[in-house]
């Protein structure tokens, strides 16, 4: 990082963050409220229900998620209560704050910095799809769960894309601007997901997944399915990631499979890949 403008860049960012003198991304009302019933012992199916159905995007896509082939539900789920239900409270909190997330890639002025949120969502999209398949097919982590992971690990690049707006000289130079968002993004969306008041696990996704000497035991985690989907999202394009030496990465061995065997299951999933982002897509 020896770009003089970019180290000033970092260290404005972060001085102003510290400062309060930048507001960071505040999580969708709709997943907040959810959030904050399900964490109380005693809520009842009704009052999450009524939080959910205040907005009619989430409530729609939330009965295509049931009623698609990732639950294989029998019957057709046709209200919110039966929906929440048949998913359960855990993986409700998951889906209902991933489908909320899209709102936030709608910030930006700047042609430049639309199409990077752009591009940074159909990322997420794909790394959250190839998280889902990951963890069901690997570990006994949850699903979705892990595609929330996925929608998430790169939050931290918001800020700094919308900070960037304010320097002509940096958005004028597509290459530093990448260089900053890869630079800062994980420290940033650590900040983030600590002020949404995610769990610690979560955290340390935005904060780890760039990390690929990490290795913290035997039993894998959701920073260890994002980094291997982070890594196969790349499959077929020229990103310095391909050129990893992916044998040597720990996140494979806690997952218990090879490189080799994570791209042989992202191919026989491909079409439940493409569900996943179609899901959040339309």
């Amino acid at each position: 990082m020896a770009n003089p403008l970019i180290e000033k860049f970092c260290r404005d960012l972060i001085a102003d963050i510290k400062a309060n003198k930048i507001t960071l991304p505040a999580l969708p009302e709709v997943a907040l409220k959810a959030r904050t019933l399900l964490s109380e012992k005693n809520t009842t199916t009704k009052q999450l229900s009524k939080v959910i159905s205040a907005d009619v995007v989430i409530t729609t896509r939330l009965l295509r998620v049931v009623n698609s082939p990732l639950y294989r539900t029998r019957n057709k789920v046709e209200d919110i209560k039966m929906a929440i239900t048949r998913l359960g409270n855990a993986n409700v909190r998951s889906l209902i704050t991933s489908l909320a997330m899209e709102q936030l890639y709608q910030a930006g002025f700047s042609k430049e910095v639309k199409q990077k949120l752009k591009d940074n969502w159909q990322h997420s999209l794909h790394v959250a799809a190839l998280s889902y398949v990951i963890a069901r097919d690997f570990s006994n982590l949850s699903p979705d769960e892990a595609m929330l992971s996925g929608l998430i690990h790169d939050i931290g690049a918001l800020p700094i894309l919308e900070y960037a707006e304010l320097l002509p000289d940096i958005l004028a130079n597509p290459a530093a601007l990448d260089r900053l968002v890869f630079v800062l993004h994980t420290k940033v969306g650590h900040l983030i997901l600590k002020k949404w008041n995610f769990p610690d696990e979560l955290v340390t996704v935005a904060r780890e997944h760039e990390n690929f000497e990490r290795d913290t035991g035997i039993d894998p985690d959701y920073t260890d399915v994002v980094l291997v989907a982070n890594l196969l999202s790349h499959i077929g394009t020229n990103h310095p990631h391909t050129k990893l030496d992916w044998n040597s990465i720990p996140a494979f061995n806690r997952l218990a499979m090879t490189p080799e065997e994570s791209i042989a299951a992202i191919k026989e999933a491909h079409e439940e890949i493409i569900e996943i982002q179609n899901i959040f897509s339309h």
